[in-house]
């Protein structure tokens, strides 16, 4: 729809960023049952998700006062990174705000506690940032880029959060550990290369540099360099006297 092309590292890049999300959720915890909204207020305001929040406000309100400004047209992750660090909040705000919603028309009234409207404007607040700067970050780079890496930090910031929440490390052995690590590592790997080769067409920088001769011989022309093809033109380049 958007006939925009992926070069053969995006593709490997996307890949390597399926293909670690996917080896993560596969071997991710089951989660504990919940019965109530305040169980989930008592697991937020532990002071091991206080301080994870603490540090993605931070680092979210540093990327929109700081680094938007100056690089936000030029580095698409800063523009992910907003959406990626909030998403997380707002995903485990969601999930509190659905099992209150879930008690609720189950009979256990949920909407008398203050905790859930807290919840429920905590999750309105993180969508439209997200979406504010998830709509900026695909208008200005190649949406083909802009998916997979913000698919990436997403779902693995958002494991994070609930891995912290609910502590979902007590239940599981070494070897799922060692296995999602591992996921992990390769979706860092796959968001790296998609980072790196975002300007490049068909495995090739979009331009070529052109060799500008330094003196001119005797009849006041400059000598005649190697005539280089134009990336974009698909010309070859000549000097003025080969034009003459």
């Amino acid at each position: 729809m958007l006939k925009e092309k992926l070069h053969i590292f995006g593709i490997l890049g996307c890949v390597l960023c399926v293909v670690g999300s996917t080896t993560i959720v596969l071997h991710a915890p089951q989660e504990r049952e919940i019965e109530s909204v305040a169980e989930v207020w008592d697991l937020a305001t532990e002071p091991a998700f206080i301080f994870y929040a603490i540090i993605v406000l931070a680092a979210t309100f540093v990327l929109i006062f700081r680094y938007i400004p100056q690089y936000g047209q030029t580095h698409i992750m800063v523009y992910i990174g907003v959406c990626s660090l909030v998403g997380s909040l707002s995903v485990m705000s969601v999930k509190a705000l659905g099992i209150a919603l879930k008690l609720t028309f189950s009979g256990i009234n949920q909407l008398i506690y203050p905790q859930t409207w807290l919840f429920a404007i905590i999750v309105v607040a993180c969508i439209l940032t997200q979406m504010n700067y998830l709509n900026k970050a695909l208008d200005t780079f190649n949406t083909a880029v802009v998916s997979p890496i913000y698919y990436t930090m997403f779902t693995s910031l958002t494991i994070l959060a609930s891995v912290i929440m609910f502590k979902d490390w007590d239940r599981q052995n070494p070897t799922q550990i060692v296995t999602e690590m591992c996921g992990f590592v390769t979706i860092l790997s796959g968001t790296f290369l998609l980072h790196k080769t975002k300007d490049m067409v068909d495995g090739l920088p979009p331009t070529l540099p052109i060799r500008i001769p330094k003196h001119g011989d005797e009849n006041g022309y400059a000598s005649e360099g190697i005539p280089l093809r134009s990336a974009a033109e698909g010309l070859p380049l000549r000097s003025p006297r080969a034009a003459e």
